[in-house]
């Protein structure tokens, strides 16, 4: 099992997300993590649209964290992205 900082780096996604957007967001987040490996990781979503295409970019980040031994979770999220993701089944895997 992971064993996280004792501090939580923290970064923020703003939206809305477009499909195009993902491979630029993966990679930034991609480079962040690299340099953090084993941390867990704060991703601030305050005003992101609640929609399946953010739901989708928060969990295809959650799988480049763990590829990392990194462990992200949701800051901020507003009661109806936390209400979608619970919809998609997806709470387990993007913690707030």
């Amino acid at each position: 099992m992971a064993r996280f900082g004792t501090r939580p780096i923290t970064f923020g996604v703003r939206g809305p997300i477009e499909r195009d957007d993902l491979p630029g967001l993966s990679d930034r987040v991609c480079t962040l993590l690299s340099a953090n490996v084993g941390q867990l990781v704060d991703c601030d979503v305050e005003g992101v649209p609640p929609d399946a295409m953010t739901v989708e970019a928060l969990a295809r980040l959650q799988l480049a964290a763990q590829r990392t031994g990194c462990r992200i979770r949701l800051r901020n999220a507003s009661a109806d992205l936390l209400d979608l993701v619970a919809l998609m089944g997806l709470t387990d895997v993007l913690p707030s």
